[in-house]
């Protein structure tokens, strides 16, 4: 079933709350200064049954010139508005300004109602409809009906009906599926529930239990109870009024302009990037700087409009603009915004955010303004592209991509897909999650790892290759360690490097000494392999061969790596060719004889008792032999 909400929009005292009342039977007045003044100041709710059997809500929105800023709280969540002109006194002021304002946040569709059609004659009543007719060409009205009707007298109200449930069969759906957000638009405590908030839920579903996000303060909350139109229920989807009682927040923490969203997909910002366009009928252009009331969702908030392309911006003119926000602000990319001037207040322009937490752009600069550009006109997947060429991070999860895009979940996946596709994005896995990355990106950090490995190979022979942690935190800084082991085994599998324990280097490397080291190589293993089981120490062999510390570390360190030389324990090493032979000749021993002392391995050996107890240590360890009070077995 569809959801959807109808709002009014047009002059003070102009019949928008009695037409509300005649059409859904309800009283959206609600304040006693609302009933004794007969205006609306906040905004006004009621459902409404139609025949078709879908329930509507309707917002019934102030007309009064001081609380316009209360009907641009409700006109951003509204799929479908009435326009209201009275026939006794026709197009006023705040009739345009409202126009101007629907025109802005291009309301998809709309009716056009003549009011108090009982207090006029048909010709003046011809008159006010071809004057409102004037009024609404090139804006999204202009295709609107036109009904005339009397709430007094109840006249038209039956055809305003059957128009309102034909228009709501073409109404697009907002979206059900991707994350759920809430702009509040009022706010108040319950006795014995607490902290209740109200609001048009313009994406995802709401449950019972589900965990919030109350922006822009980043708080956390539990949803405790639901009500859709008054009535209890389990879950709240997109389009509809929704009340949500909230439990681990208090009222204070909230107010008009909050926003609660899934946990993680909003951001709050000081900045928007946006593309503006002022209403041709202002007086005079806006300069750069000019401090102004930026209306978004059901929040109003001061601002200084940085013009980025020109030092003024002349009514009826369009261009992309960023605004500096004095408090935090919650949008979404595609969110539309209405701003009006700081004194007198005057609605000026409206937009489209492009960029919901933008870097400060610089003014007057071409590649700023071709991003722009692209944010603006750009397809899902393109913005995606730029979103990941912007943020720096190396490897995406979709939520992040979802969020970073300002996309829904549907349209991320599309996007996603044309992007591999394209061969412009990889995907890997890593604990069961799909990872994403920019091949750009991929390629780009394969380059620079490849020359850092041949750089650190032909200062370092001898080495292995350069650490992964060191890798991990020059290139990768902050990726997780689970994480960067599943990129480097793609790396891997491309044969960009080769991955030898904990270290990495290029795809094929062997360490080996290069030039004049491969002579003293050979001399310092002819040492050990002549020396047979009375082998010299490392440190007779630094003497020996004059080998400075850092040289010496180096050579022992690939000497043992290569295992050419195993440590017996320290200062002891011998041949990995004489251990193989002291090996065979004890085994051969044990299997004749059973067991052997010590004084026996070392006349085997020919060797000292210094030498052959680490050799037989050695033994042990390596589970050859086992120890029996002062004997050796074989294990």
């Amino acid at each position: 079933m569809k959801h959807f909400i109808i709002g009014t929009a047009g002059h003070v005292d102009h019949g928008k709350t009695r037409l509300i009342k005649a059409l859904t039977g309800q009283e959206t007045d609600r304040l006693k200064e609302e009933k004794e003044r007969g205006i609306s100041i906040e905004l006004g709710f009621a459902p409404f049954q139609l025949p078709s059997g879908v329930l509507a809500g309707v917002v019934d929105v102030p007309g009064h010139e001081r609380f316009i800023k209360n009907m641009l709280a409700g006109v951003g969540g509204m799929d479908l508005v009435i326009l209201v002109v009275a026939a006794d006194e026709g197009i006023m002021p705040q009739t345009r300004e409202h126009l101007d304002i629907i025109d802005l946040l291009q309301v998809q569709k709309g009716i056009i109602v003549i009011t108090k059609k009982d207090l006029v004659d048909e010709e003046w009543l011809d008159l006010v409809q071809e004057e409102v007719r004037e009024l609404v060409k090139e804006t999204v009205m202009e295709d609107a009906p036109v009904v005339p009707v009397s709430s007094v007298t109840g006249e038209g109200i039956r055809e305003l009906i059957a128009l309102i449930d034909r228009t709501a069969e073409n109404l697009r759906e907002r979206p059900a599926a991707g994350y759920f957000r809430m702009p509040v638009d009022r706010v108040f405590s319950k006795t014995g529930f607490g902290t209740v908030v109200t609001g048009t839920l313009l994406s995802g579903r709401l449950r019972l239990g589900d965990v919030v996000e109350i922006l822009p303060d980043m708080e956390e909350a539990r949803v405790r109870t639901l009500q859709v139109h008054g009535s209890k229920v389990e879950e709240a989807l997109a389009g509809q009024r929704v009340a949500v009682n909230l439990a681990g927040t208090e009222r204070e923490n909230i107010t008009r302009g909050s926003v609660i969203a899934a946990p993680g997909m909003l951001n709050s910002s000081h900045r928007l990037d946006v593309q503006l366009k002022l209403i041709s009928g202002i007086k005079k252009p806006l300069a750069n700087r000019a401090r102004v009331r930026v209306h978004i969702g059901t929040s109003e908030i001061l601002a200084r409009v940085i013009l980025l392309e020109k030092d003024e911006l002349e009514p009826g003119e369009s261009g992309f603009i960023q605004l500096e926000c004095e408090d935090a602000i919650v949008a979404a990319r595609d969110d539309l915004l209405v701003i009006r001037s700081y004194s007198p207040m005057t609605t000026i322009g409206g937009g489209k955010v492009i960029d919901s937490a933008p870097p400060k752009r610089k003014r007057f600069h071409a590649e700023t303004i071709e991003i722009l550009r692209t944010k603006a006109k750009g397809t899902p997947e393109e913005l995606l592209h730029q979103f990941m060429l912007s943020s720096g991070q190396a490897a995406y999860l979709r939520d992040d991509l979802e969020r970073g895009g300002g996309f829904d979940e549907a349209t991320t996946a599309e996007a996603i897909n044309k992007l591999i596709s394209q061969g412009l994005l990889r995907q890997f896995t890593s604990e069961n999650k799909i990872y994403y990355m920019l091949d750009s990106s991929y390629s780009q950090k394969a380059d620079e790892i490849a020359a850092a490995l041949g750089k650190y190979h032909a200062v370092y022979p001898l080495r292995p290759g350069i650490s992964k942690e060191e890798i991990r935190s020059r290139y990768f800084p902050g990726m997780s360690n689970k994480l960067f082991s599943a990129l480097m085994d793609i790396y891997q599998a491309d044969e960009v490097i080769g991955i030898t324990g904990e270290n990495i280097a290029k795809k094929g490397f062997q360490p080996e000494p290069q030039g004049e080291q491969v002579q003293l190589f050979r001399k310092i293993e002819a040492d050990y392999l002549s020396a047979g089981f009375q082998t010299p120490g490392w440190e007779d062999i630094k003497s020996r061969h004059r080998l400075v510390p850092a040289e010496s570390e180096e050579i022992l360190s690939y000497f043992l790596n290569k295992k050419v030389l195993v440590k017996l324990e320290d200062n002891v090493l011998i041949h990995r060719t004489n251990l193989d032979k002291a090996r065979e000749l004890l085994v051969g021993f044990l299997e004749e004889k059973g067991e052997i002392t010590l004084g026996e391995a070392r006349d085997l050996l020919n060797t000292s008792r210094k030498f052959a107890l680490p050799v037989m240590g050695y033994f042990d360890k390596e589970k050859i032999t086992r120890r029996i009070d002062d004997k050796r077995v074989l294990y």
